[in-house]
């Protein structure tokens, strides 16, 4: 039913990766340097070889490949989850999803490592480095999440009444 909105969602976080990745390498940072925004927040380039937070992470040259093929498998799984019908909570959560994961696989296969460029730390605590695929991947999967809480909710409030 709202598998357009699903793709929708994909396609923009695709593009939002695209776009912010262009101007980051391109433009911000030329020549790569730190760039304070606040006291927490700031841009520093970084080449992720693994997955979310460095995890996974090896020289390897097949590495790109195996870490890509998995994420094209759970992309399709994905699409084939919109594609048979969900609520709007989830198609929105699963187009997130899918077009984070993808943005990553194309940066991996293109340059063999993800660029990521959101740094935040408060006092001593430094978050790893990420970028805009990663926060459609994780606010997609938050969303799955609740859609799937909610729909376990609903249905579970729909039992038959009791016989004497």
């Amino acid at each position: 039913m709202y598998k357009k909105m699903g793709f929708v969602v994909a396609l923009i976080a695709l593009a939002a990766d695209l776009a912010t990745k262009w101007m980051v390498l391109s433009i911000i940072m030329q020549p790569p340097k730190v760039i304070q925004i606040s006291s927490f927040f700031s841009l520093n380039l970084g080449f992720n070889r693994g997955i979310s937070f460095g995890l996974l992470s090896s020289p390897h040259f097949a590495t790109p490949y195996l870490l890509s093929t998995f994420a094209l498998i759970v992309v399709l799984f994905l699409v084939t989850q919109l594609w048979r019908g969900t609520s709007k909570i989830e198609a929105i959560g699963i187009g997130a999803i899918v077009g984070g994961a993808t943005a990553n696989v194309i940066d991996r296969l293109v340059d063999g490592t993800v660029t990521d460029f959101l740094d935040f730390q408060i006092y001593s605590y430094h978050w790893p480095t990420f970028n805009v695929p990663d926060t459609a991947i994780f606010s997609g999967v938050v969303l799955f999440i609740v859609a799937s809480i909610f729909d376990n909710k609903r249905s579970s409030g729909q039992t038959e009444p009791a016989e004497n």
